[in-house]
């Protein structure tokens, strides 16, 4: 192996040659921001040949040759190792400043032409001095030779030209012809490669393996591609064009690896990684039968087989694909349901459709048990952290002795499964907070399929349908609410513990358009509008008297029974543990209490869907429950009779003091530092399910919305005017009005209670793009609220610092009448938009915004 510095212009002038990108490369994948840190570079250089300096060139970098086993003494042929983003982009520059001076120097551009381009007197494929791979070569060789070209395979070197083209022309109209021509010199002599050339017996195949130096990181498919095409040196090109062409454009590469990794499981390997999967193929092949080898019939065959499957995992990815309609409902369900764990279960029963060992029904019948699975899971709260082994152990260990569909319902019935039996799921409807748990997509499904049990005779049409997740007993109930609900309170319970159990539960929950007019009014206004709903779900909840805990609760059986119906069971006597009480939610919660707060029996029994009395003689009787002392009664004090479960550690206030609780002259806790509910699902929310439910993850700039003929601007003043004071509203808008003067913008969320504002800084777009430090939500009856969202930018530079957050909340704190416990840092505590009043207050959030910009800029954030 031999290795040289050259640039462009002294590898490919000179002589007859080719440089042929091998079949196992991948596609040319350069995007705009490779190509923008290229041209920047090449413009550098080329400012120094138009300044006549000599400086040194520019290093890009690596280039590996192997000879072409078609190589002839009088037309060399090099196959592209690696390298071949770097030669593919310079040879598409060069053709765009070619066509770019063609009608003013015609013979200049003949000359780049046939020095860099071509080989002027060969035919075909052997006419262009690069080859690139089968699926560029149509657009490359178009451009090259100057024809049109058409959308498609190759869109990546289409686009790579159109990128050099438009920046030639933008330096064209500042300076002129003759520094394109400083471009060109740029492009071929200031830019120097590491030519490295293996020589034959060279083992290029680990050569390519090892490299990893082009800022595009070989995927786990990339690399499986090209030990596969190494290893078929008589076929690969027929191969090539018959099946891994195909494939390659009905898959994208993420895809293509996914897929290849579920052919592993499939193939009975229940414990590969899917980042495992190179080297866990490589040793299938290598490692076979003692004594046997693999031949090009068998890579030929594994290609064909991912090929074949190919189809059934587009069914997965998109099911309008997928021909019988039962079995199309289902995957469409599971798809909607972001259900990615599922997938070799459901790649198994669409191969074995395909086998002919069932039909459609019971392909569909089967797919339901998958869908029961993850929905009473869901419904119940049984956490998912095991569904990956589940799933992937599917194909392995099916039962041989039964039929598809009958085996895997007995699979997924098995112990430790854990799917949920009928007196659980009613259980759990009625209790769970539901509304807590699961993703919103995941929640909003399980209520559209409820809805659908109705058989109304006009179905909504949830695709275009703007439906969003209502509470009927709203989340901040005002005066008449809590009247109600004080009519139902067990003995010993306050209407606010009763609120707080029952809020989140299913029995409260519905689907409607209508949310914002709905918001937090009396349930006799809400009436009138849910009478007018298409659901029927609504019209039910509608013709109902009352809303109160025993509306809630019998609404819940009737939708546990339409769930029973819809999800089936689980078999019974498949050697399935009868599961307690599963008191590790409160345990995890616990232990993830913040210094400084507390939490409530009430609180506590809302999060976990019990009862406060049972998780309190669950506490008493339970030693090592982490931070167990911190639950108090809900005005703040000891529980009467308290004991230390297991050692005495002393006076419980005094231990509740030295955790940074502090206490008022009555000797309640502070009830600033309590966590109610809310806060504790907070605590263990992971971090992509939290930018979920911040909003939209990515609220859209002001007025860009529209919801019918009101912006969503228009709707959050609206709302807030409704329940606040006008100069709230009016010192709200100066903190709006202050906060874009300082460069940021304020997005407006499509809350599914109220229309909130964020303060942004950075992109508007994706989710978890920007930063916001606080959201301000209109009055839901009790006045409106700015929220510091603590939680969020603890994910987000440079607020990952925790001192940067304390910064922040204390200078929050300077405002008059605001107290954020330094127990919230980990959450979102609010204070009172009523606080902003005061003029003196307004200023010093400015300040304080004006800090937190200047923090986020001076890291190199923005």
């Amino acid at each position: 192996m031999q290795a040289k510095e050259t640039v462009f212009a002294d590898l490919m002038q000179g002589r007859t040659q080719q440089f042929q990108v091998p079949l196992y490369q991948r596609t040319y994948s350069w995007s705009e921001k490779q190509l923008a840190q290229l041209w920047n570079d090449i413009l550098e250089q080329a400012e120094l040949v138009d300044s006549g300096t000599s400086a040194s060139t520019h290093f890009l970098g690596s280039v590996v040759l192997a000879p072409s086993p078609q190589n002839e003494a009088t037309f060399p042929r090099w196959l592209v190792v690696d390298g071949q983003q770097r030669l593919t982009t310079l040879s598409l520059a060069l053709t765009a400043i070619r066509d770019h001076i063609a009608d003013e120097k015609p013979d200049e551009a003949e000359r780049i032409g046939e020095e860099y381009l071509i080989n002027k007197r060969k035919q075909g494929d052997e006419y262009f001095r690069l080859l690139p791979t089968q699926a560029d070569r149509p657009q490359f060789a178009a451009h090259v030779r100057g024809l049109p070209t058409e959308h498609g395979a190759g869109d990546r070197v289409a686009s790579a030209y159109r990128f050099f083209r438009r920046k030639l022309v933008e330096v064209d109209d500042a300076t002129g012809t003759q520094d394109v021509l400083h471009i060109e010199q740029a492009i071929t002599s200031r830019l120097s490669l590491v030519v490295v050339t293996a020589e034959r017996g060279d083992n290029v195949h680990r050569i390519f393996e090892s490299l990893n130096n082009t800022g595009l990181k070989l995927s786990q498919a990339d690399l499986l591609r090209n030990y596969l095409f190494m290893r078929l040196p008589h076929r690969g090109e027929r191969i090539y064009e018959t099946y891994w062409l195909p494939l390659q454009a009905s898959l994208s590469n993420d895809e293509l690896e996914q897929l290849m990794w579920l052919q592993l499981v499939l193939d009975g390997d229940d414990r590969v990684r899917r980042q495992d999967l190179y080297a866990a193929q490589q040793k299938r092949f290598e490692h076979g039968e003692p004594g046997e080898e693999r031949t090009e019939d068998d890579i030929e065959a594994y290609i064909k087989e991912l090929y074949r499957r190919s189809a059934h995992f587009r069914k997965v990815l998109h099911p309008t694909e997928e021909g019988a309609p039962a079995v199309r409902d289902h995957l469409r369900r599971l798809h909607d349901w972001q259900a990615v764990v599922t997938y070799p279960a459901l790649m198994l029963l669409l191969d074995r459709r395909a086998r002919g060992e069932l039909d459609d029904d019971e392909t569909a019948r089967a797919l339901s048990y998958v869908e029961s699975f993850l929905v009473r899971r869901t419904v119940c709260r049984v956490p998912t952290n095991n569904l990956n082994r589940i799933f992937q152990a599917v194909p392995a260990q099916l039962p041989r002795d039964l039929p598809v569909a009958d085996g895997l319902r007995r699979l997924l019935s098995a112990d430790n499964r854990q799917w949920p039996g009928d007196d659980e799921l009613r259980e759990k409807v009625r209790s769970e907070p539901f509304y807590q748990y699961g993703r919103p997509n995941q929640r909003k499904l399980v209520l559209q399929r409820l809805e659908e049990s109705f058989d109304h005779p006009e179905p909504v049409d949830f695709d275009t349908a703007q439906l969003t997740i209502e509470h009927v007993m709203p989340q901040s109930p005002g005066d008449a609410w809590l009247q109600l609900l004080k009519a139902d309170a067990a003995a010993g319970e306050s209407p606010e513990d009763l609120h707080a159990r029952l809020q989140h539960t299913l029995g409260n929950l519905t689907l409607t358009s209508v949310n914002a007019e709905l918001s937090n009014h009396p349930f006799e206004r809400k009436q009138s509008l849910l009478h007018g709903s298409h659901l029927e779900m609504n019209r039910r909840i509608a013709d109902t008297a009352r809303w109160g805990a025993t509306e809630i609760l019998a609404r819940a059986d009737d939708l546990a029974d339409r769930a029973i119906l819809l999800w089936p069971a689980p078999l019974s006597g498949v050697g399935r543990a009868e599961r307690s009480r599963d008191w590790s939610p409160v345990h995890q919660v616990l232990a993830a209490l913040p210094h400084g707060t507390w939490t409530s029996y009430g609180d506590l029994a809302a999060y976990a869907g019990s009862g406060a009395q049972a998780v309190g003689s669950h506490l008493a009787k339970t030693d090592g429950v982490a931070n167990a002392y911190r639950v108090l009664n809900a005005d703040g004090r000891v529980a009467d009779g308290f004991q230390w479960t297991g050692q005495d550690r002393g006076d419980v206030r005094a231990r509740l003091s030295a955790d940074g609780i502090h206490f008022t002259v009555s000797g309640a806790a502070d009830p600033a530092q309590r966590l109610t509910s809310d806060d504790l699902a907070l605590l263990v929310r992971d971090a992509e399910a939290a930018d979920e439910e911040a909003g939209t993850g990515a609220p859209t700039r002001a007025g860009a919305e529209q919801q019918g003929v009101e912006t969503r601007a228009a709707r959050f003043f609206r709302q807030l005017a409704a329940d606040d004071a006008p100069a709230t509203v009016a010192a709200v808008r100066e903190v709006i009005a202050g906060w874009e003067q300082l460069g940021g913008w304020v997005g407006h969320g499509a809350g599914e209670v109220t229309t909130s504002a964020f303060l942004m800084l950075g992109e508007t777009g994706g989710q978890g793009r920007g930063i916001w430090p606080m959201v301000l939500y209109p009055g839901s009856g009790r006045g409106g609220a700015a929220e510091i969202v603590f939680q969020y930018l603890a994910q987000r530079e440079p607020f990952t610092e925790r001192a940067l957050r304390a910064e922040l909340l204390d200078r929050m704190n300077a405002l008059e009448g605001v107290c954020l416990p330094l127990g919230k840092l980990e959450l979102r505590p609010s204070f009172p938009l009523s606080a902003l009043d005061s003029e003196q207050n307004r200023k010093s959030l400015l300040e304080v915004l004006s800090w937190f910009k200047g923090r986020w800029e001076e890291r190199g954030v923005a």
